[in-house]
This record gives C-alpha cells, structure tokens and sequence, in this order.
C-alpha cells in the first residue's frame, strides 16, 4: 500500500515538473507565434488587394502609385515620368487617405477575448492615422505654397 502511494507521488511529481514547459510554449504561442501569424496573413491580404491608383510604399522606402498590377509583380509610377516594377512583396505598405485610415483603425480597435493584452495594434492604427495626416498635410501645404506663389507672381506683374 505505501509503495503504490509513492508510485502515484511519483507520477504527480513529474507531470508537475513537465507543467512549467507546458506554460512556456502556451506563453510563446500567446505572444510571438500568434501575432506573428496574424500579421503575415494581414500583410499577404494587402499584397493580394493592391490594385492600380494604390499608393504605396516599398521596403527600399520608395513612394509611389501603383499603375498596373501583374500576378506578381507591380509597376509603380514614382515621377510623372518614371515608373518602376517591382515584386509584389516589395510593397511594404499601402498609404491611406485620412478617412480610410480612420476606417481602419474603428475596424481594427473592436478586438477580439486578447484585445487588452495586444495594446501595440491600437499604437500601429496612430501610426498609420499619423502617415496619411502627414501626406495630407504635405500635398495641402504644397498645393498651398504653389498658389501664393502665383498670387505673387500676378502681384509682380501687374506693378
């Protein structure tokens, strides 16, 4: 009778030293593999939605607008005289004007049972929202810029 209780005490020991590597792989499936395949599903839905007028952004940092999309590759027109081709998993990102970035980011904040843990997504949206208000911004004041300056150009002449 005592040698069965030792046999079961035994047993129990070792399931509760397996425990602690239990609870680390859960960890690591938790906070590393699960959004890691979260985002590489995001990014592979990006790629396979770019379509011509997209602006975007490749991983070399060159901005553009995509004006014809292959099956994989893109051609992205930098200049009004330049275009280039590049992979499809060149693209890094695609640049969203202010309301379809706020769109983006109402859709993504609903979250999910983890949406609590993973602040990062909710920082990611800003960054976002934070792009297409700076692109904005820089088409508006130079659009501005070009208008004072032909103003001025009619003051000139017409003294």
């Amino acid at each position: 009778m005592f040698l069965s209780f030792l046999q079961t005490a035994g047993s129990g020991s070792m399931m509760a030293s397996l425990m602690p590597i239990f609870l680390i792989f859960v960890v690591f499936y938790l906070f590393i593999i699960r959004p890691q395949n979260k985002k590489q599903k995001e990014t592979e839905r990006m790629i396979s939605s770019l379509k011509k007028g997209d602006k975007v952004m490749t991983i070399g940092g060159i901005y553009g607008v995509v004006s014809s999309a292959k099956d994989k590759t893109v051609i992205v027109k930098v200049d009004d005289n330049c275009k280039i081709e590049f992979s499809k998993s060149a693209i890094s990102s695609v640049i969203l004007d202010k309301k379809a970035a706020e769109e983006a980011a109402a859709a993504q904040n609903k979250g999910g049972l983890f949406s609590g843990l993973f602040g990062k997504k909710k920082e990611e949206n800003k960054d976002v929202a934070a792009v297409a208000a700076d692109s904005e911004k820089n088409t508006d004041s130079t659009e501005a810029k070009s208008e004072e300056a032909k103003s001025e150009e009619s003051e000139t002449k017409s003294e």
